[in-house]
């Protein structure tokens, strides 16, 4: 395995992980940023499940490449509709957004390179 592919997927589990508790624990950020959105709060921990899943794919990836691919462009397009969500509220604040598209089109990338 390329090391660049190896830490490249293990950032993006730390960050889809991370933000995948704070959604699962009840966190009251996700719960701001849904309200925000006009997204319902009973959708949070179904985003959380989502980020979670798509973390676990990306680590059994290390062992079975196409489930990792999988998670990679799952998560890409979660991302792509959380785009569409601030879009669509007329959120400008998109700083966040943008180093989770980045880092996980980045795993997609190499994790394609990588097969």
């Amino acid at each position: 395995m390329s090391t660049v592919y190896i830490v490249l997927t293990a950032v993006a589990a730390l960050f889809n992980g991370s933000a995948a508790t704070f959604y699962l624990i009840g966190h009251e950020y996700p719960k701001a940023q849904a309200d925000m959105k006009r997204i319902p709060r009973t959708y949070v921990p179904v985003l959380g499940s989502l980020l979670a899943a798509g973390t676990a794919g990306l680590l059994t990836g290390f062992a079975v490449p196409g489930i990792g691919l999988l998670a990679a462009v799952g998560l890409v397009l979660y991302f792509s509709g959380a785009l569409i969500a601030h879009l669509r509220v007329g959120s400008r604040n998109l700083i966040g957004w943008a180093v989770f598209f980045a880092t996980n089109v980045a795993t997609l990338v190499v994790t394609v390179l990588h097969l």
